[in-house]
C-alpha cells in the first residue's frame, strides 16, 4: 500500500544548476518563514564553507505542509567530489526533482546524478530551470534531457516524465514554455500530483536504515534513515545489524521526526517517514536498525569507489606545533577515522606507519574540504600531492578515466583543446552556442589535476570547467609534470623586502617581507624548469654611505595567493603542505639539499 499524507523527493543537478535557490522558493511558498522575507539565500546551505563557496557539500532534509500533505525535501549536492553525499539519500526518496540549466542544458553530472536515480527506481520530475536567462533554449535542452534518459536506459514509465519550466531565482514556475508562470504553485502542486507517496508494509516488522547521521552534544550520535516497514516508537527495543553482519542490541531512546529544518519528539513512527532515532551508540551509515526478533540487514547502499588519494602526516617541520591545538598522531587518527564514519565516500587506510595515513576519496575538492575542515579545528599536519587510485588487472594496469565539459568562448577554444589534449584528453564532440563552445573530453583523472588553475589562466577566467568519474580503463601514458620547479628557501629567517627585490626576475613568490621560513621551505615558483634555491633573508650590508632615497621606491610585485585546492594540486610527489590553523605553506619532504640530492640519486 502507499501513503497519500507524505512525500519524499530529492532535488537533484549538476553544480550551480539552482537546487538550493529553488528549495528557497519552496519553503516560502509554504510560508516557511512566516512573515520574514529577509531571510540569507541559499538557506539551506548553513555550513559556514558551503556560504564562502557557494555550493551545496551536505545533503540536508528539511520538511514543510503543502495542502495538508507532508513534504519531506532533501537538499543533494551538485559536485561530482561530494556523490557520495547523493548516492547515500536516494534510498530515502520515493521521487525527485532534475533540476537541468535552461542554457547549459545536461552536464557530466546530471548523467550521474539521473542514473542514480533511475537505479533507485525514482519518479523523476525534470525542472527545465533558469528559463530567465538571455541565453535560454528550453526546448532544444528538452529533447537532450529526453535523449539522456534513453541512453541511460529508462523505461517507459521512466520517459512519461513531467516537465515544468522555472526561474528558481524569480520564483516562478509553469507547464508551458513560452507563457511565464506567476508563483511556484504549479511545481508544488506537481510534488503531490505527480510524485507518487511512499510503497510501505505497516503491518511487517519494524526496519530502517541509516542513510545518514548527525551529532548532538547531548545525546550523542543521532541516526536518521526513512523506515522500510513497520512501526517503531519511543524506548521500543531495537538491534542494529552491522554491515559486517554482526548484532547489537540498543534502545530507540527517543524518535523524532523533521519539522522544518529541526526536530521534534514524537510518540511513534510508522512506514514511509524519515525519523531521526536517538540513543543508539556507534551507529554508522549503511547499518540496519530492526525489530529485536526480526533482525533482517536491509542490502548495503552501493557507493561508487573512491579515485584519488593522498598522505596525510603528522607535521614535523622546524614550525610544528606553533599555531596548532591538535598535533599528535593519534589525534589526527582519530579525527580521520571520524571522518571515514561519516562520509561513506572516504576510505582512511591508517596502515603500519604510526605516523603515515593514506586517505582516498572522489577528488581534490572532496579531499580539500576535509583538510579545510580539520585546519579550522585547530589540527596541524602534512598532506602529499594527490594521486589517482591505480588498479591491476589481468589485462594490465587501469586509471580512473572521467567525462569533462568545458563551457568557454570562441576565441579560447584552442588554447583549451591544446591544453587537455597534451594531458592525454580526447576530444568527443563540441556544441556551439551563440559566442560560446562546449567543448566534451574523456580524459585520465591523472590529466585533470591542476587543471582548473591552468584552464581559468589560459581562458582568462571565462572558462566553466566540470568533470565526473566514468569507469577504470587502461593507462593512456604518461603526463607531463609541472613545467615549472620551485623556489627553494636555502636559510631561515624573516623575508626581506632587500631580498625579494633582487630576486624578482627568478619567478613568482609565495612569500611577502616579514614572513618567517625555514630551511627547504618552497618560497615560489621558478621562471624555468627545475628547483632553485635562494636566500630570501638575506640583509642588506651596512656602510657608511647613505642616500635618502635609496629604497623609498622599492615597489615588489605582490605574492602569488593559491587556495588550499590549488596548492594541493601545484606540489609534486617530493613536496609537501604544511596545514595549520593559521594557514599553510609548501615545503619539501626532505628539507636538507643533500638529501634532497642523495635520494634523486638514489631514484634515478
Amino acid at each position: 500500500m502507499r501513503r497519500d499524507d507524505i512525500r519524499n523527493i530529492a532535488v537533484i543537478a549538476h553544480v550551480d544548476h539552482g537546487k538550493t535557490t529553488l528549495v528557497d522558493g519552496f519553503l516560502e511558498a509554504a510560508n516557511f518563514f512566516g512573515h520574514k522575507t529577509d531571510h540569507a539565500e541559499a538557506f539551506m546551505d548553513s555550513n559556514p564553507l558551503e556560504r564562502e563557496r557557494g555550493i551545496t557539500i551536505l545533503a540536508k532534509n528539511v520538511s514543510f505542509k503543502w495542502k495538508g500533505t507532508k513534504i519531506n525535501l532533501i537538499d543533494t549536492p551538485g559536485h561530482a567530489d561530494f556523490a557520495g553525499e547523493v548516492e547515500r539519500v536516494l534510498s530515502m526518496a520515493d521521487g525527485c526533482f532534475l533540476l537541468v540549466d535552461a542554457a547549459e542544458g545536461p552536464m557530466p553530472q546530471t548523467k550521474f546524478v539521473l542514473r542514480k536515480a533511475l537505479e533507485h527506481n525514482l519518479k523523476p520530475l525534470v525542472v527545465i530551470n533558469k528559463i530567465d536567462r538571455p541565453d535560454a533554449r528550453s526546448l532544444e535542452v528538452l529533447d537532450l534531457v529526453f535523449q539522456l534518459f534513453i541512453d541511460l536506459g529508462a523505461d517507459d514509465s521512466q520517459l512519461d516524465f513531467p516537465v515544468l519550466y522555472a526561474s528558481g531565482r524569480q520564483r516562478i514556475a509553469s507547464d508551458d514554455p513560452i507563457v511565464p508562470g506567476k508563483d511556484l504553485v504549479p511545481l508544488m502542486d506537481a510534488m503531490i500530483n505527480r510524485i507518487p507517496g511512499p510503497e510501505v508494509e505497516p503491518d511487517k516488522p519494524f526496519q530502517v536504515q541509516i542513510t545518514n547521521f548527525l551529532y548532538d552534544q547531548f545525546v550523542g550520535r543521532v541516526g536518521i534513515g526513512r523506515i522500510m516497514r513497520g512501526t517503531l516508537r519511543a524506548k521500543d527495543p531495537v538491534v542494529v545489524v552491522k554491515r559486517d553482519g554482526s548484532i547489537k542490541n540498543a534502545q530507540a531512546k527517543q524518535v523524532q521526526v523533521f519539522d522544518g529544518l529541526s526536530r521534534k519528539d514524537v510518540t511513534s513512527v510508522r512506514a514511509g517517514d524519515i525519523v531521526a532515532i536517538v540513543g543508539i551508540d556507534g551507529v554508522d551509515i549503511g547499518d540496519t536498525v530492526a525489530d529485536p526478533e526480526h533482525p533482517d540487514a536491509l542490502p548495503p547502499v552501493p557507493i561508487d569507489e573512491p579515485t584519488v588519494a593522498m598522505e596525510f602526516r603528522v607535521n614535523d617541520s622546524p614550525f610544528a606545533g606553533q599555531d596548532g591545538d591538535f598535533v599528535t598522531s593519534r589525534q589526527v587518527r582519530d579525527r580521520l577515522e571520524r571522518a571515514a564514519e561519516a562520509d561513506v565516500a572516504l576510505h582512511v587506510d591508517t596502515g603500519d606507519a604510526a605516523e603515515s595515513f593514506r586517505v582516498a576519496g572522489r577528488g581534490t575538492l572532496h579531499l580539500g574540504i576535509l583538510v579545510e575542515n580539520m585546519r579550522r579545528e585547530g589540527f596541524e599536519f602534512v598532506v602529499g600531492a594527490p594521486e589517482v587510485i591505480f588498479h591491476d588487472t589481468p589485462t594490465g594496469k587501469h586509471e580512473p578515466w572521467e567525462d569533462a565539459a568545458v563551457d568557454v568562448t570562441a576565441e579560447h577554444t584552442g588554447k583549451v583543446i591544446e591544453l587537455l589534449g597534451a594531458r592525454q584528453g580526447q576530444l568527443k564532440h563540441m556544441e556551439n552556442h551563440g559566442n560560446r563552445t562546449v567543448l566534451h573530453f574523456e580524459i585520465p583523472s591523472r590529466g585533470l589535476i591542476g587543471m582548473r588553475t591552468r584552464m581559468l589562466t589560459a581562458t582568462a577566467g571565462e572558462a566553466i570547467f566540470s568533470h565526473r568519474f566514468t569507469e577504470y580503463r587502461p593507462v593512456a601514458g604518461d603526463i607531463p609534470p609541472r613545467a615549472r620547479g620551485a623556489l627553494i628557501a636555502t636559510d631561515p629567517g624573516q623575508v626581506t623586502t632587500y631580498a625579494l627585490d633582487n630576486l624578482t626576475d627568478r619567478g613568482e613568490f609565495f612569500v611577502q617581507p616579514g614572513d618567517n621560513i625555514y630551511v627547504g621551505q618552497v618560497v615560489g615558483e621558478n621562471c624555468r624548469e627545475g628547483d632553485l634555491g635562494v636566500n630570501v633573508c638575506r640583509l642588506k650590508h651596512l656602510t657608511n654611505i647613505r642616500s635618502s632615497t635609496k629604497e623609498t621606491f622599492t615597489k615588489l610585485k605582490a605574492k602569488r595567493g593559491m587556495s588550499l585546492e590549488e596548492t594541493m594540486e601545484w606540489i609534486e610527489p617530493d613536496e609537501l603542505v604544511e596545514v595549520t590553523p593559521k594557514g599553510w605553506r609548501i615545503r619539501k619532504r626532505e628539507l636538507n639539499e643533500n638529501a634532497r640530492k642523495r635520494t634523486k640519486k638514489s631514484g634515478a
